[in-house]
């Protein structure tokens, strides 16, 4: 198993993919991250230089967290767009372990991700707090480390669900549309089971004070309250698990010719 791992990781480090997905999470968050600061000025925002106005700058890791889902389904999808599914199961027979490898290889690549948009918008935020830093260096840290663990957690998600939906367009357009309409529609509609919401849950990971699993959604008006950091990662690793269990049951088995 650890050998498979590793030559995942080894896919993942010589796929310009990868790093084209990593550079987007870096630099779309700090975008956001800006864009956020700018827009505090509004009546109903906290100033950057109180400890609620600085949170909501330093938490908004959302767009690396949902690349952070899409490299997990590109990792497993691409075997079969590639065509190169075939060879991967002949060296490798058991199939169901080539999906846990995958899924691990991409919470480790994942954990990047959510590090990177940890830490931009924690730069962003700074920045722009000037000379008055309302958060101690342990809270920016544990957002940060969240962050990580929340993306290495939907990552995995991503791997599985990559298995689980071979068609690498339908896998990556289902995560799009999953955490940017279904889920803000279904928090909304539903709202005490709204933290409960994977994508709500692992923005609530890295510190997030989200209604909706949506960009900017600590805007919004009050919602119930987040789940305990443990129990939103398990909730994120049960989905992983889930899919995982799915998708070896029913797909991974399945002729690939």
């Amino acid at each position: 198993m650890t050998r498979l791992i590793l030559i995942e990781l080894r896919k993942l480090a010589t796929t310009r993919l990868s790093y084209g997905l990593l550079a987007a999470a870096v630099g779309v968050s700090a975008l956001f991250a800006v864009v956020f600061q700018a827009a505090k000025g509004g009546s109903h925002s906290a100033p950057i230089s109180t400890a609620a106005g600085l949170d909501s700058i330093t938490t908004d890791t959302a767009f690396a967290l949902l690349l952070a889902a899409i490299l997990g389904v590109t990792i497993s999808s691409g075997e079969f767009r590639h065509h190169t599914a075939t060879a991967t199961y002949l060296a490798f027979p058991r199939r169901a372990q080539v999906m846990i490898a995958k899924a691990c290889a991409a919470a480790v690549a994942g954990t990047l991700f959510g590090v990177a948009g940890g830490v931009v918008t924690t730069v962003v935020g700074l920045v722009s707090a000037g000379g008055t830093i309302a958060l101690g260096a342990g809270t920016l840290a544990g957002h940060i480390g969240g962050a990580a663990v929340a993306a290495g957690l939907l990552a995995a998600a991503g791997a599985c669900l990559g298995s689980l939906v071979r068609g690498q367009l339908g896998a990556v357009m289902g995560v799009l549309i999953w955490s940017v309409i279904v889920e803000p529609f279904l928090g909304g509609l539903f709202t005490a089971a709204r933290p409960y919401l994977p994508y709500t849950a692992a923005n609530t990971l890295g510190g997030a004070k989200v209604t909706s699993a949506f960009f900017g959604a600590g805007q919004l008006a009050p919602g119930p309250g987040a789940l305990p950091f443990i129990a939103a990662a398990a909730l994120l690793a049960a989905v992983a698990i889930v899919l995982g269990v799915i998708a070896a049951r029913f797909i991974v088995p399945r002729d690939i010719t």
